[in-house]
């Protein structure tokens, strides 16, 4: 692997260590447990991430590991402001908060992807926005279905 694809995985692997502290750091403020195992569950997802992006850089894995796949946009995070976290912070607002940070993770590999030229680097990247707007799509998602609940009445 040469030294500028490794460093740009490094970089990777960063994001995704800082993004599972981000998730712990809610889980530690949090005080209902049923929404501290939501929060633990999103962690371990940044965790998987981090694991992926370790085996590529290790050649355990070669440029066809992940798949694009289409993609619902809600934009929910897009249209209303990320929560502040406090222990009594509601579930829905867990998930916006997700939300927001999958969006600005997407937001991270598409950019670092731009600046590259086609190729098997570009693509991965690429591969991983996508990872990242579908855990955006499934935050906003579980938000739409939590804040906003179908009622008996339709």
């Amino acid at each position: 692997m040469d030294k500028q694809l490794s460093e740009i995985i490094d970089l990777a692997i960063q994001r995704e260590e800082e993004a599972y502290d981000f998730y712990m750091n809610i889980f530690n403020k949090l005080e209902d447990q049923s929404i501290k195992d939501t929060v633990e569950f999103i962690a371990k997802e940044e965790k998987k991430h981090k694991a992926f992006l370790v085996n590529y850089r290790k050649g355990d894995y070669g440029p066809d590991a992940l798949r694009m796949t289409d993609v619902v946009e809600y934009k929910i995070a897009e249209y209303l402001e990320e929560p502040e976290i406090t222990k009594e912070t509601k579930r829905e607002d867990v998930y916006l908060i997700a939300s927001h940070r999958e969006s600005r993770s997407h937001q991270f590999y598409t950019k670092l992807a731009n600046m590259h030229d086609q190729g098997d680097l570009k693509d991965m990247l690429l591969k991983m926005a996508n990872e990242e707007l579908k855990h955006k799509e499934k935050m906003e998602y579980l938000y739409a279905n939590t804040a906003f609940p179908q009622t008996a009445g339709g």
